[in-house]
């Protein structure tokens, strides 16, 4: 049998690239998205990539993403969580919510569409439906609207 190998490159100085033997259909699904993004399919960016495109529609934040990096035997630094998911919405391939201020989100789907931001829960949650524009306003002279970021802030009732 014939198995073909692929090069993957290390990344920026962690070491040698790599050969590996042919991907699966995940990694190789995530190869394409890398590659029609403009992005080099670096060690980390695959490793984090499949973290975050091949498991469905997710919302993360770096801290949560670099948890489950560690738990998948994939030990990158928290900075390089955070340039790789800055790296991964330059590419357009995420979009960041910042829902209370301080924390960003990471969003896998780039739509326009709105958010619950659960307070005390630090979770954010996809807005089913039942939010409807009718109309925009107008931007400022020499302006055009960039994006639009609808976030509704939700508590737990308070015990009457």
């Amino acid at each position: 049998m014939d198995m073909q190998a692929t090069t993957i490159p290390a990344g920026d100085d962690s070491g040698p690239d790599v050969v590996a033997p042919e991907p699966d259909e995940g990694v190789q699904r995530c190869l394409q998205l890398l590659g029609d993004a403009g992005l080099r399919p670096t060690r980390q960016r695959l490793a984090l990539g499949q973290l975050l495109f091949l498991r469905g529609h997710r919302h993360v934040t770096a801290e949560g993403l670099h948890e489950e990096a560690m738990a998948a035997n994939a030990y990158l630094s928290l900075a390089t969580v955070y340039n790789t998911l800055n790296q991964f919405t330059e590419a357009g391939l995420l979009r960041r919510t910042a829902a209370d201020g301080i924390k960003s989100f990471f969003d896998t789907d780039t739509s326009v569409h709105p958010h619950f931001y659960l307070e005390g829960e630090d979770l954010l949650v996809d807005v089913a439906d039942g939010l409807t524009f009718t109309k925009l306003p107008e931007a400022l002279p020499g302006h055009e609207i960039a994006r639009l970021d609808v976030i509704v802030h939700l508590r737990r009732k308070r015990a009457t």
